[in-house]
């Protein structure tokens, strides 16, 4: 692993096992499939793909929730199902992508941001209060939002809440799953520039998963695209949007709609492409 790497994945591989037919046959599915993947430090890796696709299995993988079958993960060198708890909060946080639930709802903003603090072992009781408001602060929320419930805020609100929990812990890396896509269309364009912003004053290092390619154009300065398990396609942003070259990012980019007025809607039947995108799995992913 190279030293300005913060991530690095090297022939991945995970196998669920799936229902029995009539015939007591187990057909197994495999989410993750020889996906290796480099993140270096400072990047933003957007991760793009369809539902289904296996990008939040991919995430856990790498937050050493989920064993792969094969292949190697190392975070700075380590590999995180190896690593304790604190180890891995020390060096990878997660935004989930609903605000909603992603915030317990018993418990105060103040006690819910600063609990990674308790997880690490640091600081008394006040130190941690104190470092939570500062946090609250950083994300654009004021303090009284401290002693505050999660019904009480709106949903931009739980989502800056979210990061300013995720980031207490000084990670280098930091995933976001759809973090925008339970909010407001008025909320979202806020919450991404404030990832920009604190990716540029912690030396952050982002994995943005996301279905809009607007997010992912505007946010990422790497692009992965995954399908069906495997990463077909991984390039600079800009590459992969003014030249994508497997058929399966040209069918994205294709379905996207364009914010000129004379664009029209995509004709995804009589598009050679997307015909090409559309062919059996197999040859597809040759």
């Amino acid at each position: 692993m190279s030293n300005d790497s913060v991530l690095e994945l090297r022939n991945v591989s995970l196998e669920f096992p799936g229902r029995r037919d009539f015939f007591g046959t187990s057909h197994s599915v495999r989410a993750v499939d020889q996906v290796s993947l480099v993140v270096k430090k400072g990047d933003i890796l957007g991760l793009v793909g369809e539902s289904g696709s296996g990008k939040s299995t991919l995430a856990k993988i790498m937050l050493g929730l989920l064993k792969p079958d094969s292949g190697e993960v190392f975070l700075s060198g380590l590999e995180p199902h190896k690593m304790t708890r604190k180890q891995v909060a020390e060096q990878v946080s997660f935004i989930f992508q609903d605000p909603y639930s992603s915030l317990n709802p018993r418990h105060t903003i103040g006690y819910t941001v600063s609990y990674p603090l308790y997880l690490k072992g640091g600081g008394s009781s006040n130190e941690r209060k104190e470092r939570a408001r500062e946090m609250l602060q950083v994300v654009g929320l004021p303090s009284r939002f401290f002693d505050a419930y999660p019904n009480q805020m709106s949903g931009g609100q739980r989502q800056r809440a979210a990061i300013a929990r995720a980031l207490i812990s000084d990670p280098k890396l930091l995933i976001c799953d759809e973090p925008t896509s339970a909010l407001d269309v008025s909320v979202q364009s806020q919450v991404l520039n404030l990832l920009l912003k604190l990716r540029k004053d912690f030396e952050l290092t982002l994995i943005l998963i996301s279905h809009n390619l607007g997010v992912i154009q505007h946010m990422s300065t790497r692009v992965a695209v995954m399908y069906l398990g495997k990463i077909v396609e991984s390039d600079l942003s800009e590459s992969i949007f003014k030249h994508p070259r497997h058929p399966y990012t040209q069918l994205l980019l294709k379905s996207t709609l364009s914010v000129d007025p004379g664009a029209g809607i995509p004709d995804l039947q009589t598009d050679t492409t997307a015909r090409e995108a559309m062919r059996e799995h197999p040859s597809f992913l040759s």
